[in-house]
Order: structure tokens, then sequence, then C-alpha cells
């Protein structure tokens, strides 16, 4: 089995940069180093990872280290944390699918024992979106494509899960929907909730279920976020909107908090100086604009707003396209952003 565990390794760190792509999606090629938060793909620095070098030894290839937890080890220690995997064989069984090997012949090795966690809570939430894949070529890229979103850059924090539990209510059976799932985060990056959006099985809009989005664990003060927040941040209510923003805004980052009442409530980072809030243009939005302009300028946060055309940034964007609304935008942003 260990020399099983060295060779999957040294299979993994010859593609290497492939492997974070896939598995550490939040982070991003730095020099001869791929850097993310940590080695459950939370956005960030602090962690590592050699995209080159010898197979083995010091130095090697896929070998990384964790500067903010001293936390160190290989590419199937990515596997494993990413995935939120326990048992070695289903280790060694992902990374076989990733290199398109042969899988084990099924033996003596153990199943991993999952320690049943509340419904709804963060640990479920966590568990949700470990078990979830990257969006890459998913039905999560279709339906956002038919939204006119395009740039999905920074966007590791949405998942595909091509089987989702949707419960009815009242005594309806449980269904299985397609489903985008985004990590809600707090500002060091741990996952407190998650998000779902259940599909429609081509991919061309939202599921045909009564309600299509549902959020279970800790949200209040949290949020989706597609790249990390600095001195500047825009944030607002929806996943649609916010990633219509950042298509007309690429290098700015960005926030959803999911809705009104939790973006009257979103914790702000220590370091923000200026925050652009995208309202949606309803009386709950201006509730919510109020509110979170109040807090920022307390705190000494020069806090601006950003209007749409129509309802929102999303109906702005597929109604006039994304040259049009980056010159709306535009006229709204201070000159240094």
């Amino acid at each position: 089995m260990p020399r099983d565990a060295s060779e999957l390794s040294r299979r993994l760190a010859r593609h290497a940069e492939a492997v974070c792509r896939h598995y550490l999606s939040n982070g991003r090629r730095r020099g001869r180093y791929w850097t993310v938060g940590d080695v459950r793909n939370a956005p960030g620095r602090s962690m590592f990872v050699r995209l080159s070098g010898p197979e083995s030894g010091p130095g090697a290839a896929g070998h990384w280290t964790d500067a903010a937890s001293a936390e160190y080890g290989d590419l199937l220690d990515v596997i494993r944390e990413s995935c939120g995997l326990v048992d070695f064989r289903d280790v060694a069984d992902e990374a076989r699918r990733f290199l398109s090997l042969p899988l084990a012949e099924p033996g003596r090795s153990s199943k991993p024992v999952r320690i049943p966690v509340p419904a709804g809570s963060p640990e479920a939430a966590q568990r949700l979106f470990a078990m979830s894949q990257p969006i890459c070529r998913t039905l999560v890229e279709t339906y956002l494509r038919n939204r006119g979103i395009r740039n999905l850059r920074d966007a590791g924090s949405l998942r595909f899960h091509p089987r989702c539990y949707y419960r009815p209510e009242g005594d309806g059976p449980t269904e299985t929907w397609p489903a985008m799932v985004a990590a809600v985060t707090d500002l060091e990056g741990r996952i407190t909730g998650a998000h779902r959006t259940w599909l429609a099985r081509d991919g061309s809009g939202k599921a045909r279920v009564d309600t299509p989005r549902r959020a279970m664990g800790g949200l209040l003060g949290h949020a989706v976020r597609f790249g990390a927040a600095d001195n500047v941040l825009a944030v607002g209510e929806g996943i649609e909107t916010m990633l219509s923003l950042h298509c007309a805004l690429p290098a700015m980052p960005m926030a959803a908090a999911l809705s009104a009442n939790h973006l009257a409530a979103l914790v702000l980072p220590p370091a923000l100086r200026r925050l652009y809030i995208a309202r949606d243009a309803d009386a709950a939005g201006d509730t919510a604009l109020a509110a979170l302009i109040e807090r920022a300028e307390a705190a000494g946060i020069e806090a601006l707003a950003l209007s749409p055309r129509m309802g929102d940034f999303n109906e702005d964007l597929r109604a006039f396209g994304v040259s049009a609304l980056r010159r709306t935008l535009r006229i709204q942003l201070m000159p240094q952003d």
C-alpha cells in the first residue's frame, strides 16, 4: 500500500498544475508555485504548492506548505482534504479517476465512517461543498452563460452537484436535481454555509420546483466571495447579480450576501476603505442599502451605491450587454477604481 501511495503521488506530481487547477480552484499560479488559502481550497495566499522539481525528496513537485498553519504534504493530501475524504482507498480512487487509471479491485480496505451531522448545519454545508465538483464544463457553466455571465474567473466558490437532494415543502417525495452549490465563507475563508440553486436538467435555467434556491448553515454576516478583498469591495444580494458586475469589473473583488437582510448585516473586512453596494431596484434593496451605508460610514468606510438601469445588474447585462454595463458603471465609480 505505501508503494501504491508513493506511485500515485509521483504520477500526480507530473501534472501538479492540473491537479491544483482542479482541486484548489480558488488559487492561482504565481511563478513556480500555486498559491491558495489552505489545503481545503479556501481563498487566500498562505499555502503554496511547488509546480516543478524532482520526483521525490526536498523541493519535489507537488509538495506544499501552509505558512499560516504549518501544515504540509503532497498532492494526495490535497485530494483528501479538498474532497473531504477519510479512507485512503477513496483518496486513491479519486486520484486514479483524475489520472484516468483503472480503479483498484475491491479488497479489505474499510470504507470511511461518516459521523452524522445536523441537517442544515455548517458541517453539513462543508460536506455538501466537498462532495461537489468544479464548475468547468458542467451545467453550472451552461446556466451562467445562459444568464449572460461569461467571465468565470475567481468563481472557485461555486461548484456543481449532479444529483443534489431537493425536499419539497410538505409531504412530497425527495427529488434529485443538478445544482449550483456556493460556499458561504467568513472573512478568514472558513465555510460557514452553502447556497443551492437547483437547475434544469439541461442547464437552460432554474429547476421547475417551488423553491429553486435554498441556503443552509451560518449565513449572517458572511457571503459568497469572488476574489480576495483588500481595501475596495463590491457587495450585493444575488450570486448572478455580483457575477454580472464581475463581468464588467473583473479586477474588483465581489461578495454576494444572498438576501437583502443578510446584505444589511454583512461583516466588513477591517482593511476596507471603500465599499460599493450593488442595490436591487426594490423596497428591500433600498432598505438594505441604507442600513449598510450607515454601518460602513460609522466604521470610517466610504460607501457608494451602484444602481442598475433595470431591476438588477443581471437584467442589465442580458438586456444591454457587457460593454454597455461597463459604461453605466464607469460613471458611478471613483476615478481610481
